[in-house]
């Protein structure tokens, strides 16, 4: 049988799966969470063993790989990651070949995810979606005419900076107001972290963020996108004002990009969106009122969940083996 590994380098967690060839089962399945100082070479060390324990003596006959940042995928070149120190103009796919000796395919996570929905999950049957993943970061991927595009310098689909509120907070990239800077579960704990240390001048204009210090014991630092989430669930006024201030950012960017695009479908997977119903609505109702009337506009969850990044990861892989007569991905 023809062995297919699959990779996702995320953020806060490695992944890895292996199944045969044709199959949608994996044989093996590993998740693990990354150290809070991890740095390139750390993660591939993690990695390694990973990929060892589910290798299991037997060797690859192609490996796909989705990276949580910037890719040069023509290359496999891994341009940076904006949360892992150390990536920089890394050869990911020439260190993997180097190392299995097989074909490596290597493409950021979002395009990797529009891969595996289109293939596998939500956007079956769907010759143009948008996939947005909205987790550590916000990205996007699209698939145009089944085909994935990436832009003329592999740049598409980077909804996450798009900006919403130039008034708004600075963002990593260096710009104020973009939706990843108000949507992500990261820059969303810091925004409550941020408002609870400074309790006193808090006060005066906003209340809530007990719901909050009762999920993390009053240890601030332990606030996550999640606690977020799961405080806003609760009716806490500051978790909710940040979370649906993020979901009304993201929906001003799905909005236009509506408007600009018009894909059949979006899909939406990443960590934030198990926020709840309401973020949902929120989402909704604000593309809908940002993009034009005669834009048609369906928004839907992922279909694979976390698991999005490696089933687009085994469709990357698969383009390795049209010698042995598999089809390179996609099909007509």
């Amino acid at each position: 049988m023809t062995l297919i590994l699959a990779l996702d380098f995320g953020g806060t967690k490695l992944a890895g799966g292996v199944l045969n060839l044709g199959s949608q089962r994996w044989l093996r399945y590993e998740r693990r969470f990354s150290p809070t100082n991890a740095n390139a070479s750390s993660d591939l060390e993690m990695m390694r063993s990973l990929i060892h324990s589910l290798l299991q003596e037997r060797l690859p006959s192609a490996i796909g790989v989705s990276f949580g940042g910037p890719v040069d995928a023509t290359t496999g070149t891994v341009r940076l990651s904006h949360h892992v120190s150390g990536w920089e103009n890394i050869r990911l796919k020439d260190l993997l070949e180097a190392e299995f000796g097989v074909f490596v395919s290597v493409d950021n996570d979002a395009n990797v995810a529009a891969l595996g929905e289109h293939r596998f999950g939500a956007g079956q049957g769907y010759d143009s979606l948008f996939y947005i993943t909205v987790s550590t970061g916000v990205g996007g991927g699209w698939i145009v005419n089944n085909q994935p595009w990436r832009g003329a310098g592999g740049m598409a689909g980077e909804i996450g900076h798009i900006i919403v509120d130039p008034s708004g907070p600075m963002c990593l990239c260096g710009k104020r107001g973009c939706v990843e800077r108000l949507a992500s579960g990261v820059y969303m704990a810091r925004d409550v972290r941020e408002m609870l240390e400074n309790e006193p001048q808090r006060r005066k204009e906003h209340r809530g963020g007990e719901k909050v210090r009762e999920l993390v014991g009053g240890n601030l630092d332990l606030v996550t996108g999640k606690v977020v989430g799961e405080a806003a669930v609760l009716g806490d006024e500051l978790a909710e004002q940040i979370l649906y201030r993020g979901a009304g950012a993201l929906g001003v960017g799905i909005g236009n990009v509506a408007n600009l695009m018009n894909p059949q479908r979006f899909v939406l997977g990443g960590s934030v969106t198990k926020a709840g119903e309401r973020w949902w609505e929120v989402v909704q109702k604000t593309a809908r009122e940002t993009a034009l009337p005669e834009v048609d506009l369906e928004i839907v969850p992922a279909a694979l969940g976390d698991d999005a990044p490696l089933w687009g990861a085994v469709a990357l892989a698969t383009q390795g083996l049209p010698t042995l007569g598999f089809p390179i991905y996609p099909t007509p």
